[in-house]
């Protein structure tokens, strides 16, 4: 047995091996930790013509039977050893630690958060599908139809499969496909290239748990690969930057999840007791090293920027990177080092426009990118803003980044643009009031509530089952 696990393709219950194959290394040494093999566009078309019987093999099993191997399947992910593989290796919760962090960058305490959030998503399904579903009794869904609240319901399926072109920054954003398996959707899955790990182990961990194999499509490929994905399954998630899903901006089929702009707003009425918002405005930037759409990329405020920048620059400047293992990290190192190389020449551009300044240069003492342990790491960054106008005002990064702009409460909502997650820190029931009216916040905290909080009952991103599943008027007359 080769020392280096093949991880096959997974063509809805078989197993494939290509002959075009892809290394996954250790973003610091190089070392091979994997060879995936990748298919083309026309193997996805061969075996989306059979998509229809991975469907029929999760409808044999009821709502409520799917929610409860989806539990077993949290836990074998959590803590299990599971198949890694098609040659005979198999993969425990800390080789999946080790491997994950050696090749993305995430350091272990952070990849075992994501695991956490997985686990808790998987686990307690039944709650989140309660609160997506409003409380809908699932074994209309098995049955077709049926009456609750006094009202006949009848509910069908909106594709047959649901499409994932997944990306690499951060392993829990796979909890947003988890409901898809216990509302009886088979997924076609495209990893991220530099994080293969985390849906191959899910996939594992449900088959093992009794799910049928034939519901799961794993397909490493190239673009023109997740373009077919994408067209040909009826219901899909896509994640990239605003180059990559801006194309599908307008397909109602699927669900675009790109930057999420997230900020923390402080009110009027809130802003002369800034310092009691450290904690949650440091957290809200930095937590998971940056690398989620819900870390705030702005704080917005009336007054006070300057001195909320240079606290918080005091607080996160000095932050740098440490080993993998380390229980206190708080960055996360570049698999790709050219993103790094990007994102360091974006900051350093946008400053050469009057009107802003890192406030963290002084207390980083040393340059933003740094090399550690063969590693590449960007260092946090808090740019203060004199307004929305400059192009950092608004931008987000996969690292530790935050401007802090000023801007009159009475404009706020008409210079914030699309904001996926917003912590309000006021007590302002007017402004309360036009922020809840606010059709461009996908999430709103009211209060000093970080903006990393997720209430796993409630629409993230999206509502899965509203996403896969349609009422329909029914009328029996028999």
């Amino acid at each position: 047995m080769s020392n280096i696990p093949h991880l096959p393709v997974l063509r809805l219950g078989r197993t494939y091996e290509s002959l075009d194959k892809f290394e996954v290394k250790d973003h610091r040494s190089g070392e091979v930790k994997a060879v995936v093999s990748s298919v083309n566009a026309g193997i996805i078309r061969k075996d989306m013509k059979r998509i229809g019987e991975a469907r029929a093999a999760l409808a044999k099993l009821t709502v409520a039977q799917l929610i409860e191997l989806s539990a077993k399947a949290g836990a074998l992910f959590l803590e299990g050893t599971v198949p890694l593989g098609d040659k005979g290796h198999t993969q425990s919760a800390d080789e999946y630690v080790a491997t994950l962090s050696a090749t993305s960058g995430l350091p272990h305490v952070m990849v075992r958060r994501n695991m956490a959030k997985i686990h808790y998503a998987l686990t307690h399904l039944g709650e989140v599908l309660n609160g997506l579903s409003r409380g809908l009794d699932f074994a209309i869904l098995d049955s077709g139809f049926g009456e609750q609240f006094g009202t006949k319901l009848s509910f069908f399926p909106t594709t047959s499969a649901l499409g994932l072109v997944m990306p690499s920054n951060s392993p829990a954003v796979n909890s947003l496909w988890l409901p898809a398996i216990a509302l009886k959707t088979p997924v076609v899955i495209k990893p991220g290239k530099e994080e293969p790990w985390t849906p191959y182990r899910l996939i594992q961990s449900f088959i093992a748990a009794g799910v049928p194999a034939e519901a799961f499509g794993y397909y490493p490929t190239d673009h023109e690969g997740a373009g077919e994905i994408l067209r040909l399954c009826g219901r899909a998630l896509i994640f990239g930057d605003k180059s990559t899903t801006q194309q599908y901006a307008h397909d109602p089929r699927i669900q675009i999840h790109g930057p999420g702009w997230s900020k923390i707003i402080i009110g009027e009425d809130c802003i002369d007791s800034w310092r009691d918002y450290l904690d949650v405005m440091c957290a809200s930037i930095a937590d998971n090293g940056g690398r989620s759409c819900i870390n705030a990329s702005a704080i917005v405020v009336p007054r006070h920027a300057a001195e909320i920048a240079d606290a918080l620059a005091q607080r996160l400047g000095p932050i740098a990177p440490t080993s993998n293992d380390d229980p206190a990290a708080r960055l996360s190192g570049f698999a790709n080092i050219k993103m790094a190389d990007f994102i360091d020449a974006q900051i350093d551009d946008g400053l050469k426009t009057p009107g802003a300044s890192d406030v963290t240069a002084k207390y980083r003492n040393g340059p933003r990118k740094v090399i550690h342990d063969g590693g590449t790491y960007l260092r946090p960054t808090i740019v203060q803003c004199e307004s929305f106008s400059h192009p950092l005002a608004n931008k987000e990064f996969l690292c530790p980044y935050a401007s802090v702009v000023t801007c009159p409460q009475s404009e706020m909502l008409a210079q914030i643009g699309y904001s996926l997650a917003v912590s309000a820190i006021t007590r302002d029931v007017a402004f309360i009031k036009q922020l809840m009216a606010f059709p461009e916040i996908d999430r709103l905290n009211i209060g000093p509530v970080s903006t990393m909080a997720i209430s796993w009952d409630q629409p993230h991103e999206g509502n899965m089952f509203e996403f896969l599943w349609k009422r329909r008027s029914i009328e029996r007359g028999w």
